[in-house]
């Protein structure tokens, strides 16, 4: 896997977001944030979470879709529960994936993280090739990015958002890189 000098991965499969901007100037890429995401919860497959990401989602679609609408978000990567690789922001780009965060004492983690959404919910396991997946799209990360820890969502922002939650694996994440570099997952214990 490899991320180019404009930020794209050339495995994934791109559809490019409106809901991104730019980086404070002389920031570094220091962060990534592990997601979960399903559209309706617990469903997976399908175009929703796409459509979501790009501001096309039909919000009559599903009755908790109504609880969606107005929102901008979005995600540099998603990876499915067959594993594959979407991308939606250039990481070079902030996309919209954390809101209101703080990691190490920096709030705003959008400004120097990348985002990596994957399907599933925060209640159940996730798949081997989504770990599979995952560990190589890091490994590609940190070759060209100064990225020194591996967070998820609900360790930014507790008590406000709990995913990728208890069927996370970190242990088998950690197991599984072979990243070029030592990473901090700082939430994990015995690692």
């Amino acid at each position: 896997m490899k991320i180019d000098s404009n930020g794209w991965c050339k495995e994934a499969l791109t559809n490019e977001s409106p809901n991104h901007d730019k980086r404070p100037e002389g920031t570094d890429i220091s962060l990534i944030v592990v997601h979960s995401i399903s559209l309706p919860e617990g469903c997976y497959g399908g175009n929703d979470i796409r459509d979501l990401f790009l501001n096309s989602l039909d919000f009559d679609k599903h009755p908790t879709y109504n609880t969606l609408k107005g929102l901008h978000v979005s995600s540099h990567f998603f990876i499915s529960r067959k594993g594959k690789l979407h991308q939606y922001v250039s990481c070079n780009d902030r996309a919209w994936h954390a809101g209101i965060s703080e990691f190490n004492g920096r709030k705003v983690c959008n400004d120097f993280s990348i985002g990596i959404e994957l399907e599933g919910t925060d209640k159940q396991q996730f798949e081997e090739i989504q770990y599979k997946v995952l560990s190589q799209l890091i490994g590609a990360l940190v070759k060209v990015y100064p990225i020194d820890s591996v967070v998820g969502h609900e360790h930014i922002a507790p008590g406000r958002k709990t995913d990728p939650g208890i069927g996370f694996d970190w242990k088998k994440l950690i197991q599984l890189g072979h990243y070029g570099k030592i990473l901090s997952f700082p939430f994990i214990k015995d690692h």
